[in-house]
């Protein structure tokens, strides 16, 4: 018998970018709806490198979800070559940063201010190894010698392989993780090592993005790879094991900065988000191990509470709208245009 509802404990999203302004009063409320608490990516214009910036930050999305939402924000900082340990251990201990960040200097979007070489950060790891506050990891290598799908895993092997075996108390999250690779590095490491999945990458690989022409709002960073690590991917997620969970990565652009000469990297599956990873669990015949990928894996590495609420789905096509706007403003949403097999229930 087909399955008509799912009922989940309330998730968490554990890698968003909200951006600011205009675009954080469209996009915030995406992931409040249904998400309990979300990561907050650090890398605005300028970024967020002091606890001041990250509690302005936090206010300015807090003002632009509904209060009855419930919605906690967990706040990062973005680490550069000239971020001061006692900064980061002060917002560590005082709970406006979460977790710190770390992009490879040009990785992607607005990371110009990133690291240029891991050296330059040993003081700043080595404190947060000895307060046991997480690092997360964009983990790529920006050498143009580099291919770019070789990216990820020339990472593991030069930086952070090298890295926690140097510091093997580091607590480290390998984010939006898109290779076989990555996968077996994370289920090799200790209970101090694990990573997040995204919707996007357990649907999509290069055939989609390139194949028939170039489609721009399946561009993100790291890019999507071979079918093999897409398939490698969501037998992870599925697994039950509670080193992989839940972030979503969702990274709104306008329209026009996406199907542009340079289009921006960045893939916005907020709107569909639980839906989109329902879709993948049932077609994996893993309805039953959503929960605790979604809800129950990510805490228990953040040290934090299981949510109290939950969240229903309906098994009701529905399609998704080709463009999410406000005002001038107009994003394409993952999967738009796509008929949905599940439907989250609000209210």
């Amino acid at each position: 018998m087909t399955q008509s509802t799912l009922t989940l404990r309330k998730p968490d999203d554990w890698h968003v970018h909200l951006r600011d302004g205009a675009m954080l009063d469209l996009v915030a409320d995406f992931t409040a709806r249904q998400f309990a608490r979300a990561i907050v990516m650090p890398n605005l214009t300028p970024p967020v490198t002091t606890v001041d910036q990250a509690r302005a930050y936090r206010d300015r999305i807090n003002a632009a979800v509904p209060a009855d939402r419930g919605f906690t924000p967990l706040m990062t900082a973005y680490l550069t070559d000239t971020i001061e340990a006692e900064e980061i251990e002060r917002g560590f201990k005082d709970g406006a940063f979460t977790a710190a960040k770390l992009y490879p200097q040009n990785a992607t979007t607005n990371s110009a201010h990133g690291v240029s070489d891991i050296a330059n950060i040993r003081p700043v790891l080595e404190r947060m190894e000895r307060i046991g506050m997480p690092l997360l990891v964009h983990g790529e290598v920006v050498s143009p010698d580099i291919d770019i799908f070789d990216r990820e895993a020339v990472f593991l092997e030069t930086v952070l392989g090298p890295l926690i075996k140097d510091m093997p108390g580091l607590r480290v999250v390998l984010e939006h993780i898109t290779t076989e690779q990555s996968v077996d590095f994370v289920k090799a490491g200790g209970d101090n090592i694990a990573a997040t999945i995204t919707a996007h990458h357990l649907r999509i690989d290069r055939n989609d993005m390139l194949v028939g022409g170039m489609r721009p709002h399946a561009y993100c960073l790291p890019v999507a790879k071979r079918r093999l690590h897409k398939e490698a991917l969501r037998k992870a997620a599925v697994s039950g094991d509670p080193k992989f969970f839940l972030g979503t990565d969702t990274a709104p652009h306008e329209r026009q900065a996406k199907e542009s000469a340079c289009g921006c990297a960045g893939i916005f599956s907020a709107p569909v988000a639980i839906e989109s990873y329902a879709q993948t669990f049932e077609e994996e015949g893993a309805l039953d191990k959503l929960e605790g990928f979604a809800s129950e894996f990510g805490p228990a590495f953040y040290r934090l509470p299981l949510n109290e609420g939950t969240i229903t789905m309906e098994r009701q096509p529905t399609e998704i709208p080709a463009t999410i706007d406000a005002g001038d403003i107009k994003v394409v949403p993952f999967h738009a245009g796509e008929v949905m097999n599940w439907r989250l229930v609000e209210g």
